[in-house]
This record gives C-alpha cells, sequence and structure tokens, in this order.
C-alpha cells in the first residue's frame, strides 16, 4: 500500500512545541507567554489520536494505547446510565470524590495487599490529572526529576511544564537500573525530588520493575527524601507470571509514597476517572490543587464506575481482558517472528498493553521517525522511540499497542511494517 494523503504525518508535526515568541495579531506583535509555556511540549501519544483520524487510508493502530473498542463493556454503561443517573449526576459534586465511589474504591481494595483507607484518596479526572497534581505539589522550577528512559512522555512533559529537570535513568529486563540510578543522581550533584516509575508493564517497554529493585527505590527515596511517583495503570492486567509486591504493599502508609490509579486501562479512558492514593496529610493540598483545575471529576461517569465496580461488574470484566489480550500478544509475537524475525528483538511482557521493539543489524540505521512516515502511508501507525525519551534517545526502537487489535488485523498491520522497513532501508541503500 502506497496511499499517501494531503495530512501532515511527520512526528515533528504530532507534538506541539511552543516558543516564548509567538506571533500574534501583527498590531499587537508578539503574545506575552508565560516562562512556564516552554516547557509545554504536548504529547505525541496523544496528538496521534488526530493524527490518525486525519487519514483517509485504512490503518492498523498500533499507536494509541487504549482498550480495544469491542472489549468495553458499553451495554453495561448504557443499562447502568439508565438506572443511577438522575439530578445529583449533573451538578457539581464533591472536588475529592463522590462519597460513593471513594467507598467503593476502598472495600474493592480491603482484600488486596494494598487496601486503603476514604481519607488517602482523591478522585480525578483520570491518570494523567494525579500525576499533575504530584509535580504541582511537590517540583518547583529548576528541581531534579528521574524518569524510566524510555518513559511515558506524558508523564515527563507534565514534569517538564513545572520546570523540572529530567534525568533518564536507563532501564532493562528488571525495569529501571538502580544501580544507574544511584550513579547518575550522584554525578548530577543533586538529590530528586520525584522518581516516577510505571512499576507494572511499563509504558512504553512492558517491563516490570523487580521487587528487589522496588526495595532498593523505596531506601534510596527516604535517604533524598525523594517522592516515589508510582504510576500503575496496568498492574490488574497480568496475564502470565506471578504478581510482584507494590510499592504500598512493601512499605504500608509509606508517606513518600504518592499512588497514580485509574479505570482507564481497564474500563474506558473517555470514563477520565482515576484516583490518588497518598499520605492523608497531602488530601487538603490535593483538593485545593484539583479546585484550581476542574472543580470536580466527571460525576455521571463516577455515577456509572460506581454501580459497575459495586454489582461485580469490574472483577468478571478484568478476567475477561487478561484472556484476551494475552492472545492479542501471543498474536502479535507470532506475527513479528513471521513478518520480521531477526531483524528486531522484543520485550515480552507479562501483561499490561505494549511490546517495545529494537531494530537489528543494518536496519537498526532506520530512524524509527522516519520510518513512522512510510509506515503510516503504507497503513500502519506506532509510536517511534525518540517519542519516549525527553531527551530524543531510541532513534532505532519503536512501542506497538497489541492490546487494541484482533490477531487477524495485527497480522496484516505487522506484514504493512515489514514493507515500510523494507522502504526505508532502500532509501538509506541508494
Amino acid at each position: 500500500m502506497t496511499t499517501t494523503t494531503a495530512h501532515l504525518t511527520t512526528v515533528e508535526n504530532l507534538a506541539v512545541k511552543p516558543t516564548r515568541g509567538i506571533s500574534g495579531d501583527p498590531a499587537q506583535g508578539l503574545l506575552p507567554l508565560a516562562r512556564r509555556a516552554d516547557g509545554l511540549v504536548g504529547s505525541v501519544i496523544d496528538s496521534s489520536t488526530s493524527l490518525l483520524a486525519a487519514q483517509s487510508h485504512d490503518i492498523v493502530r498500533f499507536a494509541m494505547g487504549a482498550p480495544a473498542a469491542e472489549v468495553i463493556p458499553t451495554a453495561e454503561f448504557r443499562r447502568i446510565a439508565g438506572e443511577v443517573l438522575d439530578d445529583s449526576s449533573f451538578t457539581y459534586g464533591a472536588t475529592e470524590g463522590e462519597p460513593g465511589l471513594i467507598e467503593t474504591v476502598v472495600e474493592h481494595h480491603s482484600t488486596t495487599p494494598e487496601p486503603t483507607r476514604p481519607e488517602r484518596l482523591v478522585i480525578t479526572s483520570g491518570g494523567m490529572q494525579g500525576l499533575d497534581l504530584a509535580f504541582k505539589l511537590f517540583v518547583d522550577p529548576g528541581d531534579l526529576v528521574v524518569v524510566e528512559s524510555p518513559t511515558y512522555t506524558n508523564g515527563s512533559g507534565t514534569a517538564l511544564s513545572y520546570g523540572a529537570d529530567i534525568l533518564e535513568v536507563p532501564m532493562d529486563e528488571d525495569g529501571m537500573d538502580v544501580d544507574a540510578l544511584e550513579t547518575l543522581v550522584a554525578e548530577s550533584g543533586r538529590v530528586p525530588r520525584v522518581i516516577y516509575t510505571i512499576p507494572n508493564f511499563q509504558n512504553p517497554s512492558g517491563t516490570t520493575l523487580s521487587e528487589a529493585r522496588r526495595i532498593r527505590i523505596l531506601e534510596l527515596a527516604h535517604r533524598w527524601g525523594s517522592v516515589v511517583l508510582d504510576d500503575d495503570p496496568y498492574g490488574g492486567l497480568r496475564f502470565a507470571g506471578t504478581d510482584v509486591p507494590g510499592f504500598r504493599a512493601i512499605s504500608p502508609d509509606d508517606p513518600l509514597v504518592y499512588s497514580v490509579r485509574t479505570f482507564s486501562k481497564v474500563l474506558a479512558p473517555g470514563l477520565r476517572v482515576g484516583w490518588v492514593d497518598a499520605d492523608p496529610k497531602l488530601r487538603k493540598l490535593l483538593i485545593a490543587g484539583k479546585q484550581a483545575m476542574d472543580t470536580c471529576t466527571n460525576v455521571p461517569s463516577q455515577h456509572i464506575v460506581e454501580r459497575f465496580v459495586r454489582q461485580g461488574g469490574y472483577d468478571d470484566h478484568l478476567t475477561g481482558l487478561r484472556t484476551e489480550y494475552r492472545r492479542r500478544k501471543e498474536a502479535m509475537d507470532a506475527s513479528i517472528a513471521r513478518n520480521l524475525g531477526s531483524r528486531v528483538t522484543t520485550t515480552d511482557p507479562e501483561g499490561g498493553f505494549f511490546l517495545w521493539v529494537t531494530l537489528q543489524g543494518e536496519d537498526s540505521r532506520v530512524s524509527t521517525s522516519r520510518l513512522f512516515e512510510i509506515a503510516l502511508a503504507e497503513g500502519v501507525a506506532f509510536i517511534p522511540g525518540a517519542s519516549l525519551s525527553p531527551s530524543g534517545r531510541f532513534e532505532d526502537a519503536f512501542r506497538l499497542c497489541f492490546a487494541s487489535t484482533t490477531p487477524e488485523r495485527t497480522e496484516v498491520g505487522v506484514q504493512r511494517l515489514a514493507r515500510a522497513l523494507d522502504i526505508a532501508r532502500e532509501e538509506l541503500d541508494r
């Protein structure tokens, strides 16, 4: 497939990167942007949604990390909405969240290794608001924030918007390299205010942080006085292996552990319902910070989520997702083996949404930013590696989402990806 469109398809056009001098009305000169505008780097991941919507040809979508449309319990949501939505659903709610949903989250976690209490919880507009609140509370301009490399750049981008200096720490099959973390922090001559980690089935690598490394990160956090920003959207989606104890299970009620959770990856991202689980002393500040953002999280969505979880649908739904996502991940593994073989290596996640793919041999000369452009024209989309590093590393790698595509479509997409890689190699070899 070589269909092209008139729409912009370069990686550079996915994210907005403002500068302080932006022309407005010629009579007015430059717009008076605040200095913090320089830190608003945008999201390649989120921008890919608009970019793909603008295309006019068939595209297999391995780019956006979202649940498959066909596994979202839409019919149940419709039924529940008809039962629970009333006048109270369409007015302002409590900033900290609807009391019924907070109670439901507490009850649902009461038999898990990480039980919680109402005074620890604030309901948020998705997981991203939980991250924003964390950086708002803990980071001043010029403070050091540690991130995994590669990382979820919506998270690092939020830190940048508050003026953080980002320290990227390499990863391996056991997650963040804690030896490298300690060395890099020592070399920097200062300690981090926040250590940002996605411990389970990390976005974008798919790897899981080992228990030993979680313990060491907690030890370092206490030595440095750093907050561990524990962002775990995928922990419930384990379909192989065994669970690893979370930070809050390892160190219960630890004031330096700030946990961000969301219903987006298990139920539906459009609901925009998540929560923060943090030291109760932070709750008033979290509420004040949230009141400066949105007053309250979407009330109808909170009522729908509360009923869905309370009626028992959540656990059954989660069980079905684990089975289906394992099937889709194995299908992607098999398709990559058939169509790309030794041209790439991939991570082997035991849950979640993502594979991290690294080009090998002569193919590693191909920039995956350029490969993205070719692949989009060929009818397949992914997220290039450089977009998943604040400093633009990983030009030889990219992220694939296996969760959102059926095995049949995955085979089509990987075939198109192999064809795009052939075209990219031909460009280099001319």
